[in-house]
């Protein structure tokens, strides 16, 4: 009789978890459509006009109209935004005739200062992105969380003023602030790593890590400091939890404690954390690129703005955002598997 009775509990678990990630998944986009909405209503109502922009100087009024016409600027904002939505799904064309411009999907825009669509300059940007925040997340997880439970466990000891000290330097610090010091010391002074650059991962692996040893330790000591404090704070507290005292009891070692116990309660917090962060990085880590001129999305940004090229201002800020919340939207899985409350 007991083999029904799992039946229906594994059924009932497994619609929990589907309408768990359904749940998600439907909030998840319906974000995504209120984000993409405000952000071209953000960067519409600007006062810039990108047809003036694109037409150059002398520019005649019909010049100009022409040139609103192609870029479909002369029809209404709401007209324009499905526009811009249907190219993300279906593609999009501007002009017609001889000199129609074809952007296929998903297109978020085309720049005409560059003649480029805006995800072909995404797209070719993003791997230098890519490498700098997944290099930089996995150092400053395990360094950051390691650091929180060696202090957390080495309470009140000088360890742990020290890694409390290193913290706070490190929160306190300015990122490129840090950039420039490591670039002083370790690539002009002591003429150990590359200061700049990018070598694709496919050209030479060795290489590509080797230029990217500065920008990962220097995002990894400023986010590091984070996790560290994080980890500690939850450490001590879950550390005083009746379920660990009750683990102790039983005989288990220190170790089984820390590591089958104390870490699955703290590493829920800290996974929350570290998705938006690493959602964040990957919408482009702007600073950091500056400071080692490297050409990622932070970089195409940088440039959309100072020459004020408004398809890119939206699709990269609309890539970013949506980067964020897919980010958070597999946090939300995460914290389901660590901690089953989450689907109820």
């Amino acid at each position: 009789m007991s083999a029904p009775v799992t039946t229906v509990r594994t059924g009932t678990s497994a619609a929990r978890t589907a309408r768990f990630v359904l749940g998600k998944a439907s909030g998840m986009i319906i974000v995504l459509l209120v984000v993409s909405a405000l952000t071209y209503a953000v960067f519409v109502l600007l006062p810039a006009d990108p047809a003036q922009l694109a037409c150059g100087r002398p520019c005649t009024p019909e010049r100009l109209e022409a040139a609103r016409g192609y870029m479909g600027l002369d029809l209404p904002s709401w007209k324009q935004y499905l526009l811009f939505l249907g190219g993300i799904f279906a593609g999009r064309t501007f002009g017609s005739g001889a000199t129609a411009i074809d952007c296929a999907a998903p297109c978020l825009g085309y720049s005409f200062r560059l003649n480029e669509s805006v995800t072909d300059l995404i797209t070719s940007r993003l791997p230098v992105t890519f490498s700098i925040a997944i290099g930089a997340a996995v150092l400053w997880l395990v360094v950051g969380v390691a650091a929180g439970v060696v202090a957390a466990i080495k309470r009140g000891t000088v360890i742990d003023r020290a890694v409390m000290i290193g913290a706070i330097a490190g929160v306190s610090a300015p990122s490129y602030l840090v950039g420039l010091l490591g670039i002083l010391l370790f690539g002009f002074t002591l003429n150990m790593v590359p200061v700049s650059g990018y070598v694709a991962f496919t050209e030479s692996p060795l290489d590509w890590a080797w230029h990217l040893v500065l920008p990962w330790t220097v995002l990894a000591i400023l986010m590091a400091a984070v996790y560290a404090r994080l980890t500690r704070a939850q450490m001590l507290d879950v550390m005083g939890s009746d379920f660990i005292r009750t683990a102790r009891a039983k005989g288990l070692t220190e170790q089984r404690v820390i590591t089958r116990h104390a870490l699955r309660n703290v590493m829920i917090p800290v996974i929350t954390l570290f998705g938006l962060d690493l959602g964040g990085l990957l919408g482009g880590a702007v600073i950091t690129e500056k400071v080692f001129s490297m050409p990622g999305l932070g970089a195409l940004l940088l440039d959309a703005v100072g020459n004020f090229d408004l398809p890119v201002l939206v699709g990269v800020t609309l890539f970013s955002a949506a980067v964020i919340i897919v980010a958070n939207f597999l946090v939300d899985l995460v914290y389901g598997v660590l901690d089953p409350r989450a689907r109820a």
